[in-house]
């Protein structure tokens, strides 16, 4: 009899059960093993009227595991869920216990924040049983989703053949937009300045117009500017040095929203691809040889650290860098922090991204090693600055130069690959010295528009507002580029791909603004994830919650299957060719298409540009029916196909029509029979003419073999 442990991940199972020994069994429920169904009033799987009571289903592809799982619990004395330490794991847990038939007060629980053996053995000597808080925030949370992402998809659909919409995918799309409306009316404003240029000891510094008779003052206009311009002469005398220290803000550890915006501005990782090397670098899948989990746990929003962690990351500085690196451990957790586990982080600091990295795929190392940094950073003096102003005066106009200079690198020793700062430096000057410029003008320039958002800055802006949490952040970002309302891409003077809304995506929001403006907004959406939060601290009702948003949102559901405009079809003037009626244009799941207005009883569509050409004869006979085979061209590319199609509906791929064996002229020195060579799924090979009956393959030199290998992967 063994003691059973159900977690998330496969991977994560193999790297557990190394530390647990012969008396555990652990197992994998592979994710989430239910979900809400799809059946009942309105396809919800929530009954509103009572009480909003969920009805869950075991997802198809979890029928199989979840009746393993069954037959294990049934031989195992203690069962322990190991799920991830949050929300949405505390939620598996209790739908694995739910559905297993497990007692709530008879099953472990255990949470542990990295997956190492004194983290893991240390959960496993302290279980505790599910938070049913946290299950019942999840659970309205899940609700919420579905409600209004079924009723306001179904309504948008219908009225404006928009995808679907949600409670948090809506908002995100709506600063997307009002970031795309201040742009568009933005209106320039006229700047000027008045600059000089020095150069003393080999170094060239530039002076700008800041004060006139001793009170700031700045040239507005081009008048102003050569009105100026006509007072000065080329010598100017230095009337005031100062010297201060600067100051270099703390750079904390990595919380999943930071964590994203970096690995998006320093190494150019989508939110998704961040997340996914984030999970492996956890579980322990990202090393080859799955030791143990390299980082802490990658969903989190705050910024603390263990204190047996930063003592020994502070003794690791000491003795790599020296003590004049150790800094202060500071924290710093916003209000709407659920500050659950710990910042991310990685399990043990001696394990270098070096020692490392010959372990770990590229992409891996790369996020290691920024975590890395980032951690030592947070626990490491800050650089010692020394910023210099100099006046430079000539009449009652004072000119103002900066310089600045790094004296004490501190935490820049470990960042500077990330954080690139150059000193500007001013040469050595006195007071009462005279410079003579080399040059005096007047510059026009322009104030520019807001940029659009980057995914790093859409996600820094859903934090700030307190929109969505760190489990779901690049989730949205994905849905509202697959539903085609955004974009994502690259300017010409840029590396990183920007928002722009599409046309779907702006009628989108205009309608929802129209409607819905009482929930979708940045407000609302914030106070139910603070809802939520209260739900998980045992402080807010579930019921109380989902009665107060369901009132509201009921009353504008009504309200805009009423009034909102449907969007019509557009006419195109022409004539169905079946029935007479006019020809529209109808968005449809692939895009425009043309078809009759008349539409259920006259189903004729208009064939596309690549359906009116004309096919291309193979030279070949359909192995079916006999009549010629021909090329045509689909949504995924050519094919091959019968002419008779589609009362012959014989199809197949042009990259499968085979070729002809092409003698070599050799024997086989198996049975004697004529070597030829064929195509393979690799390239070119060479074998026995009389195969099957002869299986002989030629060996492939080894270097030529691997060059074809690598051409094949490559393409």
């Amino acid at each position: 009899m063994k003691n059973l442990v159900i977690v998330e991940s496969p991977s994560k199972s193999k790297t557990i059960m190394k530390y647990l020994g012969s008396d555990f069994d652990v197992v994998s429920s592979k994710g989430h093993i239910r979900d809400l169904a799809t059946t009942g009033k309105g396809g919800l799987g929530v009954d509103i009227a009572a009480n909003f009571k969920p009805s869950y289903v075991v997802s198809d592809d979890k029928s199989d595991v979840v009746k393993s799982l069954k037959a294990k619990i049934k031989s195992a004395d203690t069962v322990y869920l190991a799920t991830d330490p949050d929300r949405e794991g505390e939620a598996i847990s209790w739908h694995l216990a739910d559905e297993l038939g497990l007692d709530l007060d008879k099953t472990q629980r255990v949470v542990f924040n990295e997956i190492t053996k004194t983290a893991v053995l240390e959960a496993f000597n302290h279980p505790r049983h599910v938070d049913m808080d946290m299950v019942r925030s999840q659970e309205a949370r899940r609700i919420l989703d579905r409600i209004l992402g079924f009723k306001l998809s179904k309504l948008l659909q219908a009225k404006i053949k928009s995808r679907s919409a949600g409670r948090v995918q809506s908002v995100a799309l709506k600063l997307i937009v009002e970031r795309e409306n201040e742009i568009k009316n933005f209106v320039p404003v006229e700047k000027w300045a008045v600059t000089t240029k020095f150069k003393k000891d080999e170094i060239e510094f530039e002076a700008e117009l800041s004060r006139f008779k001793g009170k700031s003052f700045k040239v507005k206009t081009k008048a102003e500017t050569d009105e100026v311009l006509a007072q000065l002469r080329p010598e100017f005398t230095v009337t005031s040095i100062e010297e201060k220290d600067g100051k270099s803000e703390h750079r904390y550890p990595y919380i999943t929203s930071t964590l994203q915006q970096d690995a998006a501005n320093k190494l150019f990782f989508s939110a998704k691809k961040t997340m996914n090397v984030a999970q492996k670098l956890y579980d322990g899948s990202a090393q080859k040889d799955a030791q143990e989990g390299l980082i802490t746990y990658m969903r989190t929003d705050s910024t603390r650290l263990s204190e047996q962690f930063v003592h020994s990351t502070r003794d690791h500085i000491e003795k790599t860098y020296g003590k004049a690196y150790v800094g202060s451990y500071k924290v710093k957790n916003e209000d709407n922090s659920q500050d659950a586990h710990e910042a991310i982080r990685p399990t043990h600091i001696h394990v270098t991204p070096e020692s490392v990295k010959d372990t770990l795929s590229e992409d891996a190392y790369k996020l290691y090693a920024l975590i890395y940094a980032r951690t030592l950073a947070s626990l490491m003096s800050a650089p010692k600055i020394k910023n210099m102003t100099v006046l430079l005066t000539q009449g009652d106009y004072d000119f103002s130069a900066k310089g600045s200079k790094v004296e004490f690198d501190g935490f820049y020793k470990v960042l500077g690959k990330y954080e690139q700062r150059q000193d500007k430096m001013l040469p050595k000057l006195s007071l009462e010295e005279r410079l003579v410029s080399l040059g005096i003008e007047g510059k026009q320039s322009f104030t520019n528009p807001p940029s659009r958002y980057t995914e790093a800055k859409l996600i820094e802006v859903m934090e700030e507002n307190g929109i969505g949490r760190p489990s779901t952040y690049a989730t949205i970002v994905d849905t509202i580029v697959e539903r085609a309302y955004v974009t994502l891409e690259k300017t010409e003077t840029s590396k990183v791909k920007y928002f722009f809304p599409t046309e779907q995506g702006l009628l989108t929001d205009s309608k929802l603004g129209e409607h819905f403006s009482e929930l979708i907004n940045v407000e609302y959406t914030a106070k139910l994830e603070a809802q939520l939060d209260q739900i998980a601290d045992g402080k807010l009702n579930q019921l109380e919650a989902l009665t107060s948003f369901y009132d509201t949102f009921d009353q504008l559901l009504k309200q805009a299957n009423d009034n909102m405009e449907k969007i019509q079809p557009t006419k195109t003037g022409r004539i169905c060719p079946q029935c007479g009626h006019e020809l529209v244009v109808r968005k449809g799941r692939f895009g425009d298409f043309t078809a009759c207005s008349d539409y259920p009883t006259c189903k004729f569509i208009e064939k596309s540009e690549n359906d009116k050409k004309e096919v291309e004869l193979t030279g070949d006979a359909c192995p079916t029916c006999g009549k010629p085979l021909v090329k045509r061209i689909g949504r995924f590319g050519p094919f091959v196909s019968c002419s008779d199609y589609p009362t012959c509906k014989y199809i197949f791929s042009e990259t499968k029509v085979k070729s002809e064996p092409v003698a070599t002229g050799e024997k086989c020195p198996v049975c004697g029979g004529d070597l030829v060579t064929r195509k393979g799924r690799f390239g070119p090979f060479v074998s026995c003419g009389n195969y099957p009956k002869c299986k002989y393959i030629k060996p492939r030199e080894k270097k030529e073999s691997s060059a074809k290998m690598n051409d094949e992967s490559g393409s």
